[in-house]
């Protein structure tokens, strides 16, 4: 995949919108969203047939708008719908049997240390994303806020590797992670929760 895909990264689920998140995603993509991240989790997550019916629904969107589509973790549900590429964590299904399944698409993998960037880009991953750089409410369970220092070094280390941040970036500090090497900043609330959709992202896309 081409780094500048990954410029302005948005991640939503039903559970992230306060407004109908068919129309929240819609806005995105007329904003400028380079890549879209379908993440469904939470107590009142769809699941089943209402995933699925989603998950297309948001598909679709992102095809008419010539934006990828990603599916978090749900490798089955990403095989099913023929999406664009799939995300996972460190804790999910291994990289290597992603791959395997996920020829001609996108793979995209969080990692954390050294030695995770140096698994992700030998077992194939696509991009990694490094994170939470900073406090974030979008995920309870999240990691400790790491701050630029990790993502520096991974771009020391591999200056032409896609990557992408996440965790707690808004217009403020956005262009901190840019500054450390980051090819785009991933964000669910900055923009789900925004009361300006378009201004939020198009400050996102001039960093």
């Amino acid at each position: 995949m081409k780094r500048t895909d990954l410029a302005v990264y948005f991640i939503m689920g039903t559970s992230n919108c306060i407004d109908s998140p068919i129309e929240v995603l819609e806005e995105a993509l007329k904003a400028g969203v380079t890549i879209f991240q379908l993440r469904e989790k939470g107590e009142d997550a769809l699941k089943g047939y209402d995933l699925e019916h989603f998950a297309i629904a948001c598909q679709m969107l992102c095809k008419s708008y010539n934006v990828p589509f990603i599916v978090n973790d749900d490798v089955d549900l990403a095989l099913k719908i023929n999406a664009d590429g799939v995300h996972v964590g460190q804790d999910d299904i291994a990289l290597e049997a992603i791959r395997t399944k996920f020829k001609g698409k996108i793979v995209g993998i969080s990692v954390h240390t050294k030695e995770e960037m140096e698994k992700a880009v030998i077992g194939g991953a696509d991009y990694v994303g490094i994170g939470p750089i900073y406090e974030t409410k979008s995920k309870p369970d999240a990691k400790k806020p790491a701050g630029v220092t990790f993502l520096h070094q991974a771009r020391v280390i591999y200056p032409d590797f896609p990557i992408v941040a996440i965790g707690g970036i808004t217009e403020q500090n956005a262009h901190e992670v840019r500054q450390a090497g980051a090819d785009g900043v991933a964000v669910i609330s900055a923009i789900s929760e925004s009361p300006d959709r378009k201004a939020t992202i198009q400050s996102f896309s001039s960093l």
